[in-house]
């Protein structure tokens, strides 16, 4: 591929997804950035792309996207896939990069430490919820199919596993309890897809009776006229969804600035439309969210480093030990 200029040459170099059509005869003097996101918000996050390129910042800027599991996003940068933002479903996939050098240690310091939407876990049923399942112990009932993805590929698993392990477990404090209910909800779990996103594909596919998801994944599915309900339990894990600028854009100045409008009240408010929590105050629809009465945290089960280690590494952990016991690889 050759080009006029050499930041053209690296801005070309950084799409993630085939656009020879935008080569440096074309580009018209604008910038490409590459978005790499984990797949759950890409409706949401093409309409803020949209709302952006209308303002004076944002005309100048054209995108590369790619959707797919966090953990899978999170690893193919790491390993060398060419990024300007990456926005994950959890911290530790973030972590990835900065322990790689690939993200600034201080991309958490800003007033939403990091974080650009919050969700919950809900249980999302068939229309009219035919099995009647409302509480985390509906789930490991007989001849109830649970549907979640892998948690060694998806981070939405990640956040399924610990929304129900805490709530079992009392945010941590019985750890017997918690790890007996895994064990006896992956046996319910008859297919693991590879993202949340595929998860929700499986479920509109007529798999299973009821699906551990995102609240906004939810919501995204009614507002698709997807034939379900779902119940917010009254103890569940918040979850936090970060986003960050690459050490190695090309075009760092236009990445910060397309961050700071994912901040904004009008990127939050796209987020709150396709069903997430937003992390600014003042922002339409954000009342509407229910507020479980048992609503904890990644850091009530110790934070991120302890929990991937406890819970999620391959070569030994909780659900290492669960997924061995019903026959599903743990290689991530």
């Amino acid at each position: 591929m050759r080009a006029r200029r050499t930041g053209v040459v690296l801005g070309l170099a950084a799409v993630t997804l085939g656009a020879a059509a935008c080569g440096s005869g074309g580009s018209g003097g604008k910038v490409r950035l590459s978005l790499v996101a984990y797949s759950t918000p890409q409706a949401a996050y093409e309409a803020i792309i949209k709302e952006y390129q209308k303002t004076s910042e944002g005309k100048k800027v054209v995108f590369s996207k790619s959707f797919g599991a966090s953990g899978e996003q999170s690893r193919a940068v790491a390993s060398g896939k060419k990024a300007d933002i990456v926005g994950f479903s959890l911290e530790s996939d973030m972590t990835r990069l900065v322990d790689k050098g690939l993200v600034d240690a201080k991309w958490n310091s800003g007033p939403q430490k990091g974080m650009v939407t919050d969700s919950v876990v809900v249980l999302a049923t068939r229309k009219g919820n035919p099995k009647n399942i409302k509480t985390w112990d509906d789930l490991t009932k007989p001849g109830v199919q649970v549907i979640t993805p892998n948690p060694f590929t998806s981070g939405g698993a990640q956040w399924n596993i610990l929304a129900g392990y805490g709530a079992k477990a009392n945010k941590g404090t019985d750890k017997a309890a918690g790890t007996a209910y895994l064990h006896a909800l992956f046996k319910n779990v008859p297919v693991q897809d590879s993202s949340a996103r595929k998860s929700l594909q499986t479920f509109a596919g007529g798999k299973g009776d009821v699906m551990l998801s995102y609240e906004n994944e939810a919501i995204f599915a009614k507002q698709n006229n997807q034939p379900l309900d779902y119940t917010v339990p009254d103890s569940t894990i918040l979850i936090e969804n970060p986003v960050a600028v690459t050490k190695k854009s090309e075009h760092p100045a236009e990445a910060e600035a397309f961050l700071k409008f994912l901040h904004g009240k009008k990127a939050q408010e796209v987020f709150v439309k396709n069903g997430y929590r937003p992390v600014v105050d003042g922002v339409p629809g954000a009342e509407d969210f229910p507020k479980p009465a048992g609503l904890f945290t990644i850091a009530d089960l110790g934070g991120w480093p302890k929990v991937k280690k406890e819970f999620f590494d391959p070569k030994g952990s909780v659900m290492a030990d669960v997924e061995k016991g019903i026959g599903v690889s743990v290689e991530g």
